[in-house]
Order: structure tokens, then C-alpha cells, then sequence
């Protein structure tokens, strides 16, 4: 399978997999938000798949079915291959956790060594939209720039990608 789900379709597999409810809302509402973000930049005449981030957003933390680590994001790209999902959704899966992972980050973590870091646009939104949702209510990126903080550690540097992140959307809505 090849071509991308509809949205119930995904919903049907963060089900079957065995995301919670806790997440499917998060999904949902990450989904939302990124759908928000990505018909602006189409209005800014900025090139988006508008189904590819409402899809990919939806099946972001598929992984947290097996895992709530930062490892979600390599078991949910796993479980997307078996289901024969397209790589553009594979990508976004891998690529939305904090502003992106490096290939240093990645051998630390025991990860296939490559850059984790989000490249195409519908990546960046759906990264960025899950920094603006915390559970399944939308916050400011400064809530979670300061949560990032606390967990990680102030220098960490998924603060610095996720602020990079916050500039380059908000440059593209021209906010």
C-alpha cells in the first residue's frame, strides 16, 4: 500500500496497533493544528500536501502503541513499514520527535545512523504542530520550550531546533 490512508483508515490503525485513547485524542488534535498551520502557508502560497500532514500528523506517535520513549518514533516508522505505509508518512513519523534527532543523537540513542532532522515542509509542520500540543489541548511554543528545559536540560539541543523550527513556520505565516 502505497498510497496514503484516509483519515479513517489511520484512526482504525492507531487502533488496531493499540494506541490509547490518551493518544488517538493527541493524534487528533496534533492533526488539527497541523491541517491549521498548513492551510495558512497555502495561503502564503507556500507548496503543501494539505493530506500528507493531516494523515501523517494522525499516525505520528502510531509507536506509543509499544513504547512512550523517544524511541516511538523508530518503533512507529517499523510498524508503518509492515503496514506498508508510503515513505513520505514513514519520514514523518521518524522525524517528528523534538526539532528532530541528529545522526550523532541517533547512535547515542542505538538508532540506524542517519539525520532524523525534519527536511520537507508537511515534516516540519507536523514536528511543529506536536511541540504545540500538549496531550490533547494546544499550548504556546514557549510552554513547551520550557518543558523541553526542564526535561532535558536547558542547553539541550533539541531546544535550539525546535526554536529554529517556531522561526521558519512563523516566517512562512509571516507572523
Amino acid at each position: 500500500m502505497s498510497k496514503l490512508l484516509t483519515e479513517k483508515e489511520a484512526l482504525n490503525l492507531l487502533f488496531k496497533t493499540g494506541c490509547s485513547r490518551n493518544v488517538i485524542a493527541h493524534c487528533k488534535k496534533v492533526s488539527e493544528v497541523a491541517v491549521e498551520i498548513a492551510r495558512k502557508l497555502q495561503k502564503n502560497n507556500v507548496k503543501v500536501d494539505l493530506e500528507l500532514v493531516k494523515i501523517g500528523a494522525l499516525l505520528h506517535d502510531i509507536g506509543r502503541a509499544k513504547t512512550h520513549t523517544v524511541h516511538h518514533a523508530i518503533v512507529g516508522a517499523e510498524i508503518a513499514r509492515k503496514e506498508g505505509l508510503p515513505e513520505s508518512i514513514i519520514r514523518i513519523i521518524e522525524r517528528h520527535v523534538g526539532g528532530g534527532i541528529t545522526a550523532e543523537e541517533a547512535k547515542k540513542l542505538h538508532w540506524p545512523v542517519k539525520d532524523y532532522i525534519p527536511e520537507t515542509i508537511e515534516e516540519k509542520i507536523v514536528c511543529y504542530a506536536d511541540k504545540l500540543v500538549e496531550g490533547n489541548r494546544k499550548v504556546s511554543v514557549e510552554v513547551t520550550l520550557k518543558e523541553l528545559s526542564r526535561e532535558l536540560g536547558e542547553n539541550h539541543p533539541a531546544i535550539e531546533r525546535v526554536k529554529k523550527l517556531h522561526y521558519e513556520i512563523s516566517s512562512l505565516l509571516r507572523e
